[in-house]
């Protein structure tokens, strides 16, 4: 399945409550209401481990460089594209969480490889 994934961070003195409450009220619903959506999800890091397998450094305790990733599965890449192009994303949506609520992020495309689910 296609996905997109936005990483990202809060704006200095934005409140986790607030956002969360907007993302519940206002984005999630936007999101999901544009041409391609088939599911939203948004995970807040609370940690995580980083390591080099290449350099043979061992797993180590971390820091996620972003707060936030949002995961987004689509009908297709170009059609979530298209949505992109929509007023409501465009001249609503995006002002609103690019002015507002969030400071630096990185926006990725792409296909699942894998899924799979335990019994």
């Amino acid at each position: 399945m296609p996905k997109e994934i936005i990483l990202y961070n809060l704006k200095e003195g934005v409140k986790d409550e607030d956002y969360k409450k907007w993302c519940e009220q206002y984005k999630g619903p936007l999101l999901l209401g544009l041409s391609g959506a088939k599911s939203f999800a948004l995970v807040k890091m609370l940690g995580g481990i980083t390591g080099d397998g290449q350099k043979g450094t061992p797993p180590g305790p971390a820091s996620s460089p972003f707060k936030y990733i949002g995961i987004m599965d689509v009908t297709s890449l170009e059609e979530w594209n298209k949505a992109h192009e929509t007023k409501a994303f465009k001249e609503e949506f995006f002002p609103q969480w690019f002015s507002k609520w969030v400071a630096d992020f990185y926006v990725l495309g792409g296909i699942e490889v894998f899924y799979g689910e335990s019994k």
